[in-house]
């Protein structure tokens, strides 16, 4: 399937549907072998310790594999989560934002399901790994 949103459209829909989150996470890159998308890390993502928390590392994978099944099926605002595992691997580099690598592996009619790696900015090694299902509406 083709993509039929770019980044450009991909953060406008976000910052018009998820305005809770407007600031915190940017599309970076969508294309033929997936999205990156860009957690824009700040004290409020930081847990004791200085590194970024794991439910901000969540919320980075959720909204980038959101954004994946998005890249191919349109602005369906009410796609959601039905399923997602979660590996945290290594510590984050403090200081630096976090990149998701997503692809999708299956789209379905009515499911879809991606996984994402998560890196610290200007790293090779991934801080995290997540799979996710995600429910997709059926056409009206």
């Amino acid at each position: 399937m083709d993509v039929v949103m770019d980044a450009e459209a991909m953060n406008a829909f976000l910052a018009t549907e998820f305005p809770q989150v407007n600031g915190q996470f940017r599309v970076d890159h969508v294309g033929e072998e997936g999205v990156t998308a860009r957690l824009l890390v700040n004290d409020s993502h930081l847990r004791p310790g200085g590194t970024i928390s794991g439910p901000s590392m969540f919320a980075l994978a959720d909204v980038s594999i959101y954004c994946v099944v998005l890249s191919r099926i349109g602005k369906v605002a009410l796609a959601v989560t039905t399923n997602a595992s979660i590996d945290f691997l290594r510590k984050p580099v403090a200081g630096k934002d976090l990149l998701a690598k997503c692809r999708l592996l299956k789209l379905g009619r009515a499911l879809a399901v991606a996984d994402a790696l998560i890196y610290s900015e200007g790293s090779d090694d991934p801080v995290a790994r997540c799979s996710m299902t995600y429910s997709i509406p059926p056409k009206r």
